[in-house]
């Protein structure tokens, strides 16, 4: 075969065969092509888009080109995947309860890029835990624990990775066909029984339009289907942080005050238990939503998540009083300040995107794979959408760790909420569409 024949085929709308889709993949992954013809290709998917059938085949070709993982443990093997937001540290939370219930869960997660926060870096603010680790500890702890979350492996869904790579700098990664089967590939290469996917649709996520956040569920749950695993989606709000911390090790603090039941983040545990009950149906460990609310219900307040998630960060290298004692681990910030806004009225809208971008400029995020992040520094929220503000009332403490970085944040965080005179008519549901 060759790449230009592919390249024109699917440039004419023509539909790609299963041979050719292997094939490109094959030579995606031992760089027989060309990071250009790889790029003229992904545009050409981009413009023209795929079968549900080309989607099923480039996924599973995706799948293929690497390590597939196996399990044989006591009970299903599932996992959650988030497309990214603010405040989203529901992995953290999520896989300790589903291992409490009798699930086993290796999940296999990413860095934040861009202004959404990435779950691999929050664990890399606990001192000593290992997020790299080889396959046999890795099997170890989901084996014992009951959940492990790692970063990718470069055996698993290698394709995946040099396709994003060239997706991410030629304006190719909007494609819902592309999207579809770059999720998909890593998470159906560890072995997975069941899923749950998270699609956030919002100011703040990378589909803004609940139309589009419903076709990209939509596609990854019948694309998960067809490939034999158990697959739903939650389209949820991110037209404000999911939780009122922001920032890596706030996050870390924020999903320990949920586990221990001290936590006001209402919303964070909301999405967390609702993608919990969506999976503890989906893979039979509960036969219907009240059971599996009740179940949650019963690990969170009797501490069996909280030994879980405890467990599972001194398997993987961390403190064995880490759960009871994160302020003595976590790095804190040089300098603490409150925000106030410039005047009074209703929290009308946030700009999400823009906070997440702050905490970039914090130094908490990064922008290029290669960026050095400082996991002490972030943003704490005291206010939400449709709250009454006063002048004189803080809206949020940030975190630096220097005064350049602080004055500059502080300028952004007033530019991120819309304040009226009068309250609007604001839709507060978490859950915006269920998909099994």
């Amino acid at each position: 075969m060759l790449i230009k024949e592919l390249i024109s085929k699917k440039r004419l709308g023509k539909e790609l065969s299963k041979e050719e889709i292997y094939w490109f993949v094959t030579s995606l992954t031992n760089n027989s092509i060309t990071e250009g013809q790889v790029a003229a290709l992904a545009m050409a998917v981009c413009l023209q888009g795929m079968t549900f059938e080309e989607r099923v085949e480039l996924t599973l070709a995706m799948k293929n080109s690497g390590k597939t993982l196996s399990w044989h443990l006591p009970g299903p093997i599932i996992d959650k995947h988030s497309t990214g937001g603010v405040g989203d540290t529901v992995s953290l939370i999520l896989a300790p309860i589903l291992a409490a219930c009798g699930a086993f869960v290796p999940m296999i997660s990413g860095r934040g890029l861009g202004h959404t926060g990435g779950t691999l870096d929050k664990f890399d603010s606990i001192p000593g835990y290992n997020t790299s680790p080889n396959e046999k500890l890795f099997r170890k702890v989901v084996s014992k624990v009951g959940c492990a979350i790692i970063g990718q492996t470069n055996e698993l869904a290698p394709a995946d990775k040099r396709l994003y790579a060239i997706r991410d700098v030629t304006g190719t990664v909007e494609s819902i066909d592309l999207i579809t089967a770059s999720i998909l590939s890593k998470k159906l290469a560890a072995g997975l029984d069941g899923l749950v996917i998270d699609v956030k649709c919002g100011n703040g996520a990378f589909m803004q339009d609940l139309n589009e956040a419903s076709n990209l569920a939509q596609s990854l749950v019948t694309v998960s289907n067809k490939s034999d695993c158990k697959t739903t989606a939650l389209v949820t709000d991110m037209n404000q942080p999911l939780s009122q911390s922001i920032g890596n090790s706030l996050e870390v603090l924020s999903a320990v005050e949920v586990l221990k039941g001290v936590s006001d983040d209402y919303r964070l545990l909301e999405v967390s238990k609702a993608l919990g009950v969506s999976l503890l149906c989906s893979s039979k460990i509960c036969q219907n939503k009240n059971d599996a609310e009740i179940l949650i219900s019963s690990v969170l307040s009797s501490g069996k998540a909280a030994e879980k998630f405890s467990e599972m960060i001194s398997e993987l290298g961390g403190a064995h009083d880490f759960f009871d004692k994160p302020h003595k681990y976590l790095n804190s910030s040089k300098i603490k300040k409150d925000v106030y806004l410039k005047k009074s009225g209703y929290v009308n809208k946030i700009n999400t995107k823009k906070l997440g971008n702050t905490l970039i400029l914090l130094g908490g995020g990064r922008l290029k794979v290669e960026d050095k992040i400082d996991y002490s520094v972030g943003i704490k929220l005291k206010i939400e959408k449709g709250d009454y503000v006063e002048k004189s009332q803080p809206i949020c403490t940030l975190y630096a760790s220097n005064h350049q970085t602080l004055e500059i944040a502080e300028k952004e965080i007033n530019y991120s909420f819309e304040i009226g005179h009068t309250k609007e008519n604001i839709n507060s549901d978490i859950i915006l569409e269920n998909f099994e």
